[in-house]
């Protein structure tokens, strides 16, 4: 049996053409021809089961066949924002292995102990975007661009909000603890997790948080770097709502 090859066309609805570097692989890498089946992903919970039409130079269309609607595979909406390491490298990792344990959004915090100032939106996006295709994710992870903490903690959210630290002055819980009891976190209680920098948040950051509303949270004894957290805190999340 085949292997299906997923494709990701966000308009796959309404368009018929793959996207120039989606039609680049299907042509070059896969060398597929008219009839070939396929299978695409619009980023927004739709499968699309499709057959090649036609290929020329740097076009592939493509005809559908079946609309496959998917359903969610976690309760809730599962936002991590992180303070970028200084080596971009461990961020795209970070990017491409919480898309495939499975993560709604990705945001990046400017903190005072920051070493990385800037990041490129789009290289990561692009790795989401691999990543989903690889796990087989039905929706597409909102990345965000780099904002200042101040601001990113001032924006309303719904559901709990927490903020990992290392500071033993401040009165912390365990993230796991609480989202695996039903009596503080409801199964479809959205989250959204803050892990700092290299050097951690610093502890005017941390209490104002707290004052706006975030909870403060240990992930557990070990002082970890902070993608290894920032995945750390995607999977507890991911064991505890992610639906039977």
């Amino acid at each position: 049996m085949k292997e299906q090859r997923f494709f990701f066309v966000p308009d796959a609805a309404t368009e018929h053409e793959l996207p120039p570097d989606e039609a680049a692989h299907a042509l070059r890498v896969l060398r597929l021809r008219e009839g070939d089946e396929i299978m695409l992903m619009d980023g927004f919970g739709t499968f699309f089961r499709a057959e090649v039409e036609s290929t020329a130079s740097k076009h592939c269309t493509y005809r559908i066949l079946d609309t496959q609607p998917q359903q969610p595979a976690w309760h809730g909406h599962i936002h991590l924002a992180m303070g970028p390491t200084k080596m971009m490298d461990r961020v795209e990792w970070f990017a491409e292995k919480a898309t495939e344990i499975g993560v709604d959004e990705l945001s990046f915090l400017l903190c005072k102990f920051s070493d990385r100032r800037q990041i490129k939106t789009e290289r990561i996006e692009k790795i989401v975007v691999s990543a989903v295709k690889q796990s087989r994710k039905a929706w597409m992870p909102v990345v965000n661009p780099l904002v200042p903490f101040k601001d990113f903690i001032a924006q309303p959210r719904k559901g709990r909000c927490f903020i990992a630290h290392c500071y033993e002055e401040i009165p912390r819980r365990d993230l796991f603890n609480i989202l695996n009891t039903p009596e503080i976190l409801g199964t479809d209680d959205d989250l959204t997790i803050l892990i700092g920098p290299e050097g951690d948040f610093s502890i005017d950051e941390v209490r104002l948080a707290v004052a706006n509303g975030y909870e403060s949270i240990t992930l557990g004894s070990a002082r970890l770097r902070t993608e290894t957290a920032a995945l750390s805190a995607v999977m507890m999340a991911q064991l505890v709502k992610r639906k039977k």
